[in-house]
């Protein structure tokens, strides 16, 4: 193998294994992982991606689950925006749209940038070219309904570019979820970045799995109280998420004790709430019990894991903002911001 080739693919490991706080939490195994990124302010700040929430006129809702996509949401358009660690950006911007008789749809397109970047060779000296990273998906949302059923489903076109190598993929997202008849409550489950990379980073390279979640979720608005409780179990097809780690004891190193059935089961919950003192302010707050265990260090207290955010609604405009910490390095930033075309016309 060539040197420059060398550099180049350990740039493209290094990029692909910092595209999320995923990859701290379940391993830089799959491809295209910013599929799992979340990019809505209100989902951060409910801990992350929901299977179900109740809200009949937040778009960000079928990015997670395309069953959650309602007529209500037609006509509108939203865009995201997060500023993650260094110089990385994503976002994701969608509108929807009635099909007739043939249900809801909406259009989306999801990115992440990881800015610009020096080439070095192989023994790490700059050779003063630049080149940039980043990743694109189209999201093409579907939804139906039957009784207090809805159904749904999300194609997802990917594109992925780290200097000169390529690759493209096909994802898709498929969900259902029930209502009940108050619409108070919502019972969601959603499978997530199921498909195949169709062309990889370079020829004749072995091709990647994708980063698959199976997730299950309930969110309940409390009958005489502006409260919402949403909990939400995700990456079902993977009972181990805990990371392999090793300790020092008596001058070697031992692999710790697998953790407790508790630990294992509250490593793949999220859990949230959001508190509405009246109909144009939210407040929010979420856990996520396995980020905080991924990314802590034991040796410093910190809010990893914890998120808090709020949402205003003004007439035709929907803003909302959040805050995580995914590790002691820094905050990410989530903004959300929402118009309702409807009351233009």
């Amino acid at each position: 193998m060539q040197a420059g080739m060398l550099q180049k693919k350990t740039v493209l490991l290094w990029l692909m294994l910092l595209s999320l706080e995923g990859f701290a939490q379940i391993g830089g195994e799959d491809t295209y992982r910013f599929l799992s990124l979340t990019n809505s302010a209100r989902f951060a700040a409910l801990g992350g991606s929901h299977a179900a929430l109740t809200d009949s006129a937040d778009l960000n809702l079928p990015f997670h689950n395309p069953a959650l996509l309602q007529e209500s949401m037609t006509r509108q358009v939203l865009v995201n925006y997060v500023r993650y660690m260094a110089d990385i950006h994503y976002g994701y911007a969608s509108t929807a749209f009635a099909a007739g008789r043939y249900g809801i749809a909406a259009l989306g397109v999801h990115y992440i940038n990881y800015g610009s970047f020096t080439e070095a060779d192989e023994e790490g000296n700059l050779t003063g070219n630049q080149f940039r990273a980043g990743e694109y998906a189209l999201n093409l949302i579907w939804s139906g309904q039957y009784r207090n059923w809805r159904y749904g489903v999300n194609l997802k076109p990917v594109f992925s570019a780290f200097e000169s190598y390529r690759s493209f993929g096909i994802a898709g997202d498929a969900g259902l979820a029930w209502f009940s008849p108050s619409g108070n409550s919502i019972l969601g489950v959603v499978a997530r970045n199921f498909g195949s990379q169709i062309t990889t980073y370079y020829e004749n390279g072995e091709k990647e799995p994708l980063p698959f979640d199976l997730m299950v979720g309930f969110s309940r608005k409390l009958r005489h109280a502006p409260v919402v409780f949403s909990v939400t179990a995700n990456h079902l097809s993977d009972w181990t998420l805990a990371t392999p780690s090793e300790e020092e004891s008596g001058g070697e190193f031992v692999v710790k004790p697998q953790e407790s059935f508790g630990k294992q089961i509250m490593r793949h919950l999220l859990a949230g709430i959001e508190v509405m003192p009246s109909r144009h302010f939210t407040l929010r707050a979420g856990y996520n019990y396995h980020l905080r265990q991924e990314l802590k260090l034991d040796q410093r207290l910190s809010t990893v894991g914890l998120s808090l955010g709020f949402g205003v609604k003004v007439k035709r405009f929907r803003l909302d903002y959040a805050t995580t910490r995914y590790h002691l390095a820094g905050t990410s930033n989530h903004l959300s911001l929402g118009i309702n075309l409807n009351r233009f016309f």
